[in-house]
Protein backbone atom coordinates (compact mmCIF):
# COMPACT_ATOMS: atom_id res chain seq x y z
CA UNK A 1 0.00 0.00 0.00
CA UNK A 2 1.85 3.56 -0.93
CA UNK A 3 1.25 6.31 1.84
CA UNK A 4 0.70 8.71 -0.68
CA UNK A 5 -1.34 7.81 -3.88
CA UNK A 6 -0.77 9.11 -7.12
CA UNK A 7 -3.38 9.85 -10.06
CA UNK A 8 -3.49 7.61 -13.18
CA UNK A 9 -2.42 9.64 -16.36
CA UNK A 10 -4.66 8.95 -19.66
CA UNK A 11 -2.64 8.59 -22.26
CA UNK A 12 -5.74 6.85 -24.61
CA UNK A 13 -9.36 6.57 -25.05
CA UNK A 14 -11.15 4.45 -27.19
CA UNK A 15 -15.00 4.36 -27.32
CA UNK A 16 -15.79 0.53 -27.63
CA UNK A 17 -19.29 -0.40 -27.22
CA UNK A 18 -22.01 2.22 -27.23
CA UNK A 19 -26.37 1.70 -26.45
CA UNK A 20 -29.07 4.01 -25.41
CA UNK A 21 -28.38 3.82 -21.77
CA UNK A 22 -24.13 3.98 -21.27
CA UNK A 23 -20.82 4.15 -23.29
CA UNK A 24 -18.23 1.61 -22.82
CA UNK A 25 -14.86 3.27 -23.22
CA UNK A 26 -11.14 1.89 -22.91
CA UNK A 27 -8.57 4.20 -20.72
CA UNK A 28 -5.63 3.25 -21.52
CA UNK A 29 -3.72 4.86 -18.54
CA UNK A 30 0.14 4.81 -17.04
CA UNK A 31 0.93 5.48 -13.37
CA UNK A 32 4.89 5.86 -12.19
CA UNK A 33 5.20 2.98 -9.98
CA UNK A 34 2.29 0.57 -11.95
CA UNK A 35 3.31 1.14 -14.93
CA UNK A 36 0.83 0.82 -18.48
CA UNK A 37 -3.01 -0.63 -17.94
CA UNK A 38 -6.30 -0.92 -19.31
CA UNK A 39 -9.38 0.51 -17.57
CA UNK A 40 -12.89 -0.15 -18.61
CA UNK A 41 -15.28 2.50 -17.71
CA UNK A 42 -19.51 2.28 -17.88
CA UNK A 43 -20.36 5.76 -18.95
CA UNK A 44 -23.97 6.92 -18.20
CA UNK A 45 -25.56 10.13 -17.72
CA UNK A 46 -26.47 11.51 -14.76
CA UNK A 47 -29.13 9.71 -12.26
CA UNK A 48 -31.98 11.03 -10.14
CA UNK A 49 -34.38 9.56 -7.64
CA UNK A 50 -37.27 11.12 -5.70
CA UNK A 51 -38.98 10.12 -2.74
CA UNK A 52 -43.06 11.17 -3.12
CA UNK A 53 -44.29 11.75 0.81
CA UNK A 54 -47.93 12.60 0.98
CA UNK A 55 -49.37 14.98 3.68
CA UNK A 56 -50.15 12.26 5.77
CA UNK A 57 -46.28 11.01 5.92
CA UNK A 58 -46.67 7.98 3.14
CA UNK A 59 -44.23 7.00 0.32
CA UNK A 60 -45.37 6.73 -2.89
CA UNK A 61 -43.29 3.72 -4.25
CA UNK A 62 -43.33 1.74 -7.51
CA UNK A 63 -43.04 -1.90 -7.67
CA UNK A 64 -41.18 -2.87 -10.98
CA UNK A 65 -39.89 -5.65 -12.91
CA UNK A 66 -35.87 -5.36 -12.75
CA UNK A 67 -34.68 -7.31 -15.78
CA UNK A 68 -30.84 -7.18 -14.01
CA UNK A 69 -32.07 -9.13 -11.34
CA UNK A 70 -35.00 -10.81 -13.18
CA UNK A 71 -37.09 -10.39 -10.33
CA UNK A 72 -39.18 -6.89 -8.89
CA UNK A 73 -38.12 -4.59 -6.55
CA UNK A 74 -39.64 -1.91 -4.65
CA UNK A 75 -38.55 1.70 -5.34
CA UNK A 76 -38.61 5.39 -5.65
CA UNK A 77 -39.14 6.94 -8.72
CA UNK A 78 -35.76 7.53 -10.45
CA UNK A 79 -33.77 7.36 -13.95
CA UNK A 80 -31.71 9.02 -16.11
CA UNK A 81 -31.57 12.99 -16.64
CA UNK A 82 -32.55 12.99 -20.40
CA UNK A 83 -31.06 15.95 -22.67
CA UNK A 84 -34.22 17.67 -22.77
CA UNK A 85 -34.56 18.02 -18.87
CA UNK A 86 -33.41 21.53 -17.55
CA UNK A 87 -31.49 19.94 -14.04
CA UNK A 88 -31.81 17.03 -12.25
CA UNK A 89 -34.10 18.24 -9.92
CA UNK A 90 -36.96 18.39 -13.10
CA UNK A 91 -35.43 15.14 -14.39
CA UNK A 92 -36.77 14.00 -11.07
CA UNK A 93 -39.88 15.45 -10.92
CA UNK A 94 -40.76 14.37 -14.27
CA UNK A 95 -39.80 11.03 -13.28
CA UNK A 96 -41.99 11.07 -10.39
CA UNK A 97 -45.25 12.64 -12.05
CA UNK A 98 -44.42 9.81 -14.97
CA UNK A 99 -43.69 6.62 -13.11
CA UNK A 100 -46.21 7.22 -10.13
CA UNK A 101 -48.69 9.82 -10.98
CA UNK A 102 -47.95 12.29 -8.08
CA UNK A 103 -46.37 16.23 -8.44
CA UNK A 104 -45.54 18.84 -5.60
CA UNK A 105 -44.15 22.24 -5.56
CA UNK A 106 -41.92 21.42 -2.55
CA UNK A 107 -38.97 19.46 -4.05
CA UNK A 108 -35.53 20.01 -2.24
CA UNK A 109 -32.03 18.00 -2.88
CA UNK A 110 -30.99 15.56 -0.45
CA UNK A 111 -27.55 14.70 -1.98
CA UNK A 112 -25.28 12.76 -4.57
CA UNK A 113 -24.00 9.64 -4.66
CA UNK A 114 -21.28 8.04 -7.04
CA UNK A 115 -23.32 5.11 -8.26
CA UNK A 116 -20.06 2.80 -8.59
CA UNK A 117 -17.01 4.76 -8.57
CA UNK A 118 -14.68 1.96 -9.51
CA UNK A 119 -16.43 1.77 -12.84
CA UNK A 120 -18.95 4.91 -13.59
CA UNK A 121 -17.67 8.26 -13.45
CA UNK A 122 -21.83 9.27 -13.20
CA UNK A 123 -24.05 10.73 -10.20
CA UNK A 124 -27.17 10.18 -8.98
CA UNK A 125 -28.63 12.84 -7.18
CA UNK A 126 -32.05 11.90 -4.42
CA UNK A 127 -34.84 14.52 -3.54
CA UNK A 128 -37.63 14.80 -1.31
CA UNK A 129 -40.76 16.14 -2.30
CA UNK A 130 -43.04 16.59 0.17
CA UNK A 131 -47.15 17.30 0.27
CA UNK A 132 -47.20 15.79 -3.19
CA UNK A 133 -51.06 15.04 -4.39
CA UNK A 134 -52.00 12.43 -7.72
CA UNK A 135 -52.24 13.58 -10.69
CA UNK A 136 -52.96 12.45 -14.08
CA UNK A 137 -50.65 10.30 -15.15
CA UNK A 138 -49.01 9.78 -18.42
CA UNK A 139 -49.96 6.80 -20.26
CA UNK A 140 -46.58 4.22 -19.76
CA UNK A 141 -44.16 3.67 -22.74
CA UNK A 142 -41.11 1.69 -23.45
CA UNK A 143 -40.95 -1.10 -21.55
CA UNK A 144 -41.06 -0.79 -18.05
CA UNK A 145 -43.90 -2.82 -15.82
CA UNK A 146 -44.88 -1.11 -12.78
CA UNK A 147 -47.55 -0.81 -10.06
CA UNK A 148 -48.15 2.30 -8.04
CA UNK A 149 -48.04 1.35 -4.13
CA UNK A 150 -47.55 3.47 -0.20
CA UNK A 151 -46.14 2.48 2.78
CA UNK A 152 -45.78 4.72 5.61
CA UNK A 153 -42.52 6.58 5.94
CA UNK A 154 -42.13 4.72 9.33
CA UNK A 155 -42.32 1.48 7.80
CA UNK A 156 -39.22 2.42 5.51
CA UNK A 157 -36.70 1.14 7.58
CA UNK A 158 -38.17 -2.05 8.56
CA UNK A 159 -38.41 -2.86 4.47
CA UNK A 160 -35.08 -1.99 4.21
CA UNK A 161 -33.95 -4.54 6.93
CA UNK A 162 -35.91 -7.10 5.47
CA UNK A 163 -34.64 -6.96 2.38
CA UNK A 164 -37.79 -5.72 0.88
CA UNK A 165 -36.20 -2.12 -0.12
CA UNK A 166 -32.84 -3.57 -1.73
CA UNK A 167 -32.06 -0.86 -4.30
CA UNK A 168 -28.86 0.60 -2.73
CA UNK A 169 -29.91 4.03 -4.58
CA UNK A 170 -33.09 3.91 -2.91
CA UNK A 171 -32.11 3.16 0.52
CA UNK A 172 -29.06 6.11 -0.43
CA UNK A 173 -31.78 8.11 -0.82
CA UNK A 174 -33.62 7.14 2.57
CA UNK A 175 -30.29 7.58 4.39
CA UNK A 176 -29.76 11.06 3.14
CA UNK A 177 -33.43 11.59 4.36
CA UNK A 178 -32.69 10.57 7.62
CA UNK A 179 -29.89 12.74 7.83
CA UNK A 180 -31.98 15.79 6.88
CA UNK A 181 -34.64 15.00 9.53
CA UNK A 182 -33.44 12.37 11.76
CA UNK A 183 -37.12 12.12 13.28
CA UNK A 184 -39.06 10.96 10.76
CA UNK A 185 -37.43 7.98 9.85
Amino acid sequence: MSPNPSKWKTITSEHVYETPIFKLLRHRREHGQRGVRDFYVLNAPTWVNIIPLTAENEVVLVRQYRHGIEDFTLEIPGGMVDPEDESPIAAARREMIEECGYDSAEISELGRVNPNPAIQPNYCYSFVARNVQSVPQPEQEGAEETEVVSYRLAEIPRLIRSGAISHALVIAAFSFLHLHSPSEL
